[in-house]
Parts: C-alpha cells; sequence; structure tokens
C-alpha cells in the first residue's frame, strides 16, 4: 500500500478496521489482516470473511470455519445499473427473468443480480483462486425476502456445476448489501446456506 493513493490507503484502512471489529464480534482479538499477492485479505487460521467496500463506507463479516467455507459480502450503490452493461454482467437466463419484471424495476433489479454475483464469487474464490466471468453463476434475486439463489454454471473445486447456494440482500435507501455463506457439501442437505441461526450481524439497517 506505500505506493497507493491517499484515497486508496484510507478505504483500506477502514476496510481492514472493519474485519478487526468482526473478529471481535465472534469472539476473537483483532488480528492484523494482511493482503495477499493476489489483493485478497488473509483472515487468520481458522476463520473465514469478507471485506467490501464503496464511495467511502466499509463492511466486514467473519466467522469461525467449522462451519463454512467461505463468506461473501458486497456494498453497492442502490441505483439502476447502466443498460450498456447488462450484456456483460448479465446471463440469457437472467436476462430472460428481467424482462418479466415490470419496466421501472429491472436496473435495480439487475444492480442486485451484479452483487449477489460479486458476493458469491467472494465466497467462492479463496478455495480455487479461480478467476471467472459473470457467467460462471446465474442469479434469481427476490428482493421481497431478502434472499437470493446462486446456481453455479462451472465446478468450483468440491462444488459441483449444478450447486445452488442461497444467500442475503439488504436495502437502504442508499445502499444493496448482499451476503453469502457458504457451507460445506452435504453438511446442510442441499448445500443450504440460508442457515436458519445465521442471520448475518452485518444486516442490522444501516443510516439512510
Amino acid at each position: 500500500m506505500a505506493r497507493a493513493t491517499a484515497h486508496r490507503r484510507s478505504e483500506f484502512a477502514a476496510g481492514r478496521a472493519a474485519a478487526r471489529a468482526a473478529l471481535r464480534g465472534i469472539g476473537l482479538v483483532p488480528f492484523a489482516i494482511p493482503m495477499a499477492v493476489d489483493r485478497a485479505p488473509v483472515w487468520p487460521r481458522g476463520v473465514v470473511g469478507s471485506i467490501t467496500h464503496h464511495d467511502g463506507q466499509c463492511l466486514a463479516i467473519a466467522a469461525r470455519n467449522q462451519r463454512l467455507a467461505g463468506l461473501g459480502l458486497d456494498l453497492e450503490a442502490r441505483a439502476d445499473l447502466p443498460g450498456d452493461l447488462w450484456a456483460e454482467i448479465l446471463s440469457d437466463a437472467e436476462m430472460g427473468w428481467l424482462g418479466l419484471r415490470d419496466v421501472g424495476d429491472r436496473g435495480l433489479l439487475a444492480r442486485i443480480i451484479f452483487s449477489a454475483k460479486e458476493a458469491t464469487y467472494k465466497a467462492l474464490y479463496p478455495i480455487t483462486g479461480q478467476v471467472v466471468g459473470f457467467d460462471a453463476v446465474t442469479i434469481r434475486a427476490d428482493p421481497d425476502t431478502g434472499r437470493f439463489t446462486a446456481r453455479l454454471a462451472m465446478r468450483f473445486g468440491i462444488y459441483d456445476r449444478g450447486t445452488v447456494l442461497r444467500g442475503h440482500i439488504l436495502q437502504s435507501r442508499t445502499h444493496v448489501v448482499t451476503a453469502l455463506a457458504l457451507p460445506f457439501p452435504g453438511v446442510y442437505g442441499e448445500i443450504e446456506a440460508a442457515i436458519p441461526d445465521m442471520e448475518m450481524e452485518c444486516f442490522r439497517p444501516f443510516p439512510a
């Protein structure tokens, strides 16, 4: 970070402060969270976590890895995703699903799909280190219930193609947050990531 801009250094420091707070939240002392060669955060042994930032705001989540293989978190502005990005980000199935929604809702739903893909990718990346495109996962969002499903279109290590994962959506007046808890295969039957006793403490409404 020594050669980074002042804004990037400030963003990095805020993200690490959020990460240390997340560690305290699960009963651990606030270990340092260094950056790997691929720029991913290096969590302490026995911990999985995720950090996200947008426009000067940072969030982090962490959990012990006895029950979870990974966590993914993404923060976005609550704004329509520009239409010229849809073809790059959305699959044919997602485009078809959006086509059935009200015209005025499609831009925000596209933004939520993008965020959910980011959260899913961030949960899976530490397992394989694979850099993949937006076509690696298909999202079905249900903002009314605060949930989304992510169907893998390729194999990610121990997670077969076709695996369905379940994540969370939270919206405020200004932001969208998505998160996905990645259980080990077989631990919760059909890879259920909607863990009943894990409603994500970070999902307390933040100021609008």
